[in-house]
């Protein structure tokens, strides 16, 4: 089923003069100038901190020089059209902002089933690399977007992500990602040099009670120092890795405060679902 994809200006939206059968196949018709940003919906037309998810869109623009200016509620009732008009039930979303036309966004959809028990029972393997950094990290661009793309290429077919380390070997963030590692009873995140998920957020909400949170990046050479390890996205919520780089994580299988905070970040999801 192909993506739907329109352009939405103060005029209203329009369609655009190219096909694409996913957001990523769409990514490649989109200027690497610009920001964007990905979530989902539940429930058709319901999703999550939409209005976080615009703040941290204009965050970008600013930090990219783009001098970008939308109306929000336009913009809620434009995709809401989308979806509805789509047929998909629920669906993935990306909004992009082009660098050369600020004031026309580009609307993707596509249909979104979130990870399965088959892919959260056993966990996932992952490897890391240290061959792409991010310019400006604190920016959702759209030339991370496409420069990515090399890297999740070359990744084999049985690993779910790849984590970027800095010279020091510090794990930062995945590809699409953020990435935590429980040491020592912390659970550690790198603190800077990242971007700052929306998923992030949650996770810092639902941690207390369950493990104290340092923002200090876990380091590739303390991996047998790790008893669990996760990565999150706003797509995916919380992700066990239990394997990186072919090194099993504490047990190799999902920990126990890796599923407690997976458990109490989809409580927190379903408590704090709104209306487009």
């Amino acid at each position: 089923m192909p993506a739907i994809i329109k352009i939405l200006n103060q005029s209203g939206l329009r369609e655009v003069n190219y096909h694409a059968d996913s957001l990523a196949a769409a990514a490649e018709f989109e200027s690497r100038a610009g920001v964007y940003t990905v979530s989902n919906t539940v429930n058709r037309t319901q999703t999550l901190l939409f209005d976080a998810h615009l703040e941290r869109l204009a965050d970008s623009a600013w930090r990219e020089g783009i001098p970008l200016q939308f109306d929000r509620q336009q913009l809620r009732s434009a995709l809401r059209q989308m979806i509805i008009e789509s047929g998909f039930g629920d669906v993935r979303f990306r909004i992009s902002a082009p660098a050369a036309q600020p004031n026309e966004l580009i609307l993707s959809i596509e249909p979104y089933a979130p990870p399965t028990d088959k892919l959260i029972g056993p966990g996932v393997r992952c490897n890391t690399s240290s061959l792409l950094t991010r310019q400006n990290p604190a920016a959702k661009s759209s030339d991370w977007m496409h420069r990515r793309q090399g890297l999740e290429s070359a990744r084999p077919a049985n690993l779910y992500e790849t984590f970027l380390l800095d010279a020091e070997g510090a794990v930062l963030e995945g590809l699409g990602s953020n990435f935590y590692a429980v040491i020592d009873g912390y659970l550690r995140t790198a603190g800077s040099g990242v971007l700052a998920g929306i998923s992030r957020r949650i996770v810092f909400a639902v941690c207390a009670g369950i493990v104290p949170m340092q923002e200090i990046a876990p380091n590739l050479r303390d991996l047998p120092r790790f008893d669990e390890a996760f990565m999150s996205s706003s797509s995916r919520g919380i992700i066990p890795v239990v394997e990186i780089d072919g090194r099993k994580i504490g047990a190799g299988e999902p920990g126990e405060t890796t599923l407690r905070l997976r458990e109490a970040y989809q409580h927190w999801v379903a408590a704090h679902l709104e209306e487009l």
